[in-house]
């Protein structure tokens, strides 16, 4: 796949998260994946969307999933927001017991264009498919399986303790000291229509091989595991990238739902 080239962005802000374990994109991240899938559907396929989420839009609803986490009635989908891929394969039996993301992609895609749910329920797995959708474009949700997608891997991040999960999640974009809207728009400025017939041809299998081809880089760290500009400059690239992908794909899959 195509990388994109990085934006010349100033790296202004301290990112902290300590001893956190991260789960998912950052809340930029997800919302500024929502803002540019917005801009990319048909408009009927954002007025049927915009009915169901309303009044949340398509781009804040991306977080709902994490948002619930405190709730225990919620906990049979913990698992959903990642899955386990040694070489770009989906095997169920790497999975954790309680499901992963592939799968759940899969099924509530399903469901949701047999139609038929109350809108309370259509909503909800509405949300959880926009959550996991551009979780799934994020390198480390589709993890080895050993390190449990990097948030083991300890480093420091400009001199503050954090992992590497949390990096990618949310350090190197919180750190571009723009807002969702900003950085989206400077996104969306790259795609074009070829850009988006590309990303629009690949199967999911396609994207969980994608998501690994960029391990060695990921993981590529400093022999002290600090972090600082030289990492940033060579991978703040691939977040890019995997943003404008995940945008992408989220309008293909909403328009297919919803047409």
């Amino acid at each position: 796949m195509k990388r994109i080239y990085s934006l010349s962005l100033a790296l202004t802000l301290v990112f902290t998260l300590g001893t956190t374990q991260a789960f998912a994109w950052g809340q930029l991240g997800h919302y500024l994946i929502g803002l540019m899938a917005e801009k990319q559907l048909k408009k009927s396929t954002l007025k049927k969307v915009e009915g169901l989420l309303y009044p949340v839009s398509l781009s804040k609803s991306g977080t709902w999933m994490d948002d619930i986490r405190s709730d225990k009635s919620y906990d049979y989908a913990t698992t959903w927001h990642y899955l386990n891929s040694k070489n770009g394969e989906y095997d169920a039996s790497t999975q954790e017991k309680t499901g992963d993301a592939y799968e759940a992609i899969k099924r509530i895609k399903a469901e949701l264009k047999k139609g038929g749910l109350d809108p309370k329920t259509e909503a909800e797995k509405l949300k959880m498919l926009i959550h996991m959708i551009e979780d799934i474009h994020q390198p480390l949700h589709v993890g080895t399986g050993t390190d449990k997608g990097g948030n083991d891997v300890r480093i420091e991040f400009f001199g503050q303790p954090t992992n590497l999960h949390a990096l990618w999640d949310s350090g190197m974009i919180d750190r571009q000291g723009m807002s969702y809207t900003e950085l989206g728009e400077e996104l969306y400025r790259r795609m074009t229509p070829q850009l988006q017939a590309t990303y629009r041809a690949g199967t999911m299998q396609d994207w969980l091989k994608e998501a690994v081809s960029y391990r060695p880089q990921v993981y590529n760290l400093p022999e002290n595991k600090k972090i600082s500009y030289p990492y940033l400059y060579q991978n703040f690239s691939i977040a890019e990238e995997r943003l404008i992908a995940a945008s992408v794909r989220l309008a293909q899959v909403l328009e297919e739902i919803y047409p």
